[in-house]
């Protein structure tokens, strides 16, 4: 297989470079995972922020295997398949309150743009057609789509895709990119420099703001002030606009509670949900959509009020079941509570590093989505290629990585995995 590694694109990965030493996973054991060459490693980052409860969880793949024997696809046209109904009653159950419908898709991306047009018809349908504007972060990521790029913040990922299409507002997210810690706690700015944006704009041409409760990717891996998001939830209801919470990264558990959303005290217009929600069993995303939004769909055949948006693999019985499963898996065995114990755990270890490294300036995050921050730029490089020699896969940057692991860690695991980044620490701060 070998001979091809220059022929496959990887996300944001030279190919060239990479075919001349080819990282290739062929197993997964709980927190680790496993190359070709028979080397295991700890898998600090979930995947990609997306394996919640391990790897080869045997209730997970026996509820898929399973349904592979009843049917894997069903006609979504059509109609629906038991395992979707069984999937979308457990997201009615857990979800933040007011949720009163769900639509299933396959990515975070879909989820992100389905949400998005979910605000534009909507008011569409309910006597305000000139609010189509979407307004989200400087800084923020909401999925690789051209539509979803447009939303997204960072320069980094959709300059040279640009012209995007039209009807997306930025504005600045609650903090100084940490320069100036002083100012990083005080929303009050904030809040009025989003009050200002959407006046300068007209509230009546905006539909939605689309925020991630944590943004992880493009702006640094900040956390905003605890208050933050419940007075951006009053600005959009003062100005009747949508809020939607993309929970991508922070759903299902990751930040100590099932979404973020509880930990800031919020309630949304629409979540938006992937990646933790099958834990990488197989592709699945959602938006939870609260019963007022929901509302302005329902209608007899002659209305013409159905969403007007659709995918392939939309409820698909086999991810679904996945899906059914890891939620089962996440509240029966009280991973959602080990994430915040196990979480807090991690984040006093990361708290010794820093003051034993001089290199390491801020410690931030919440439940089992934990970061640190360096005092020089570029040393990221280093620290991810020997992180990797030592059998460690991190969310690295030039300047800060991010720990997720797994939910179900350990503090034992933890301890071991702290040790590998302080070797790792030592190695390049020589």
């Amino acid at each position: 297989m070998t001979d091809v590694t220059d022929k496959i694109f990887i996300d944001f990965m030279q190919m060239r470079s990479f075919s001349k030493n080819p990282l290739i996973f062929t197993r997964g054991e709980g927190i680790y995972l496993i190359d070709d060459k028979g080397r295991r490693y700890v898998d600090g980052l979930s995947g990609i922020f997306v394996n919640s409860i391990g790897h080869g969880n045997a209730a997970v793949i026996e509820a898929m295997t399973q349904q592979l024997h009843r049917v894997a696809f069903t006609p979504p046209l059509l109609g629906t398949n038991d395992a979707a109904l069984r999937l979308t009653k457990q997201l009615l159950e857990i979800g933040p309150p007011g949720v009163s419908a769900v639509k299933l898709l396959s990515t975070g991306a879909e989820a992100t743009e389905a949400a998005m047009k979910l605000a534009r018809q909507y008011f569409k349908q309910t006597g305000k057609p000139g609010k189509y504007k979407i307004l989200s972060h400087y800084g923020s990521y909401h999925g690789a789509t051209l539509g979803a790029l447009a939303a997204s913040g960072g320069k980094d990922r959709k300059s040279i895709f640009e012209p995007l299409g039209g009807g997306f507002i930025h504005f600045h997210p609650p903090f100084l990119r940490r320069w100036d810690s002083s100012l990083v706690q005080d929303e009050t700015v904030f809040v009025e420099l989003i009050n200002r944006t959407i006046e300068a704009e007209d509230p009546d041409t905006i539909a939605a703001v689309i925020v991630e409760p944590i943004c992880v990717n493009s702006s640094g891996f900040m956390v905003p002030p605890q208050n933050y998001l419940r007075r951006l939830k009053d600005v959009c209801e003062k100005h009747n606009i949508l809020l939607i919470l993309d929970e991508i990264i922070t759903g299902f558990g990751r930040v100590g509670t099932m979404f973020a959303s509880e930990h800031f005290g919020v309630v949304p217009d629409m979540t938006c949900c992937a990646k933790g929600m099958s834990s990488g069993y197989a592709a699945l995303s959602a938006v939870l959509i609260n019963e007022t939004v929901a509302g302005a769909f329902y209608g007899d055949e002659e209305d013409l009020v159905q969403f007007r948006s659709s995918g392939t693999f939309g409820g698909n019985p086999v991810s679904a079941a996945a899906g059914e499963a890891v939620i089962s898996e996440l509240l029966r065995k009280g991973i959602v509570e080990n994430s915040r114990t196990v979480g807090a755990h991690l984040r006093s270890r990361l708290e010794e590093l820093a003051s034993e490294f001089s290199v390491i300036t801020d410690v931030r995050g919440v439940g089992l989505l934990q970061g640190v921050e360096y005092s020089r730029g570029r040393v990221g490089s280093a620290i991810a290629k020997e992180a990797i020699a030592r059998g460690l896969l991190l969310r690295v940057s030039d300047d800060f990585t991010v720990f997720a692991p797994p939910l179900i860690i350990t503090k034992e695991e933890i301890d071991d995995t702290v040790e590998l980044f302080r070797d790792v620490l030592r190695t390049v701060s020589k």
